[in-house]
């Protein structure tokens, strides 16, 4: 497979499948199971569910591998978090959450052959990840694999996505965006969270906000209506074809054939799991 279509293969497989990992971080399952093992509802259920497989770790961990939250409000869910559940019954807890987020939202079809063709396919892209300056990736690949074929996929669509994440934060850093430039030129795409929204499950306040914009355009990569520049277009574009090219390996591994149906299933079943309420209706852009 050339190198062009396994960035786009990357590319695509990843929008297909993506939400059937991150719908557990809008998941009234999350708050509910988590705060039974004694973590606090909110932000505290999703830094440590999240951040779990690299252990008790710190807060300044767990912001460099997030990237673009205030650090400020991870300081005040980790390290406390746990003092009040241990890593590893956050991580049990996490596979409860998603078995039961999937079930709700995906109906009789969790248990269909097509659920189980996509755990293998994707276990078989993920096995082909490896962990060299992937840190968070490279936590959650240690991880034992679970049995059912919903969380296998559930699992191998996350390997995938925090392999990637790892690669899109590098190459944040090459063309010099903080996490929270990331975040206000991703929303100036139009394709990210919505400014409301980003600001409110990220922890940045106005004034915050408006500074980093204000530096986005010193550096002309905004506009004085806060759209992209042409040139803050061309570094978004960048910035994503460097995170594809940093993410082919699983998918040059699985083969173009076995790609294509891998997305085919995982777009259908992330439709289903959008139009079930997945997610909630003002949080992303156009």
């Amino acid at each position: 497979m050339s190198e062009a279509k396994a960035a786009e293969l990357a590319a695509k497989c990843h929008r297909a499948l993506d939400p059937l990992h991150s719908l557990i971080y809008f998941a009234p399952e999350a708050d509910e199971k988590l705060s039974e093992i004694g973590l606090r509802p909110g932000r505290m259920t999703y830094f440590a569910s999240r951040s779990a497989p690299m252990g008790p770790v710190g807060a300044a961990m767990v912001t460099a591998t997030f990237y673009n939250f205030n650090p400020d409000l991870v300081a005040r869910h980790i390290p406390r978090a746990w003092g009040l559940a241990s890593p590893e019954a956050i991580l049990a807890t996490r596979l409860e959450v998603a078995d039961a987020a999937l079930r709700r939202l995906l109906g009789d079809a969790v248990d269909s052959p097509e659920v189980a063709e996509a755990a293998e396919l994707a276990r078989e892209a993920a096995l082909a990840c490896t962990p060299q300056g992937r840190p968070l990736y490279a936590a959650h690949a240690e991880l034992d694999w679970p049995e059912e074929p919903n969380l296998v996929l559930w699992h191998a669509i996350t390997l995938l996505r925090e392999y990637r994440g790892d690669a899109h934060i590098a190459a944040l850093t090459l063309h010099g965006l903080d996490g929270l430039s990331a975040l206000i030129s991703h929303c100036a795409t139009g394709r990210g969270f919505t400014e409301a929204a980003a600001k409110a499950t990220r922890g940045w306040s106005d004034e915050q906000w408006s500074a980093g914009v204000e530096r986005l355009r010193d550096r002309g990569v905004l506009d004085g209506d806060g759209a992209l520049t042409e040139d803050g277009v061309a570094l978004r574009e960048r910035i994503e074809a460097a995170t594809d090219a940093a993410s082919t390996a699983p998918y040059d591994h699985l083969g173009e054939e076995k790609c294509v149906r891998l997305r085919e299933i995982g777009k259908t079943l992330s439709r289903q799991a959008v139009a079930a309420g997945a997610f909630p209706a003002d949080i992303f852009g156009k």
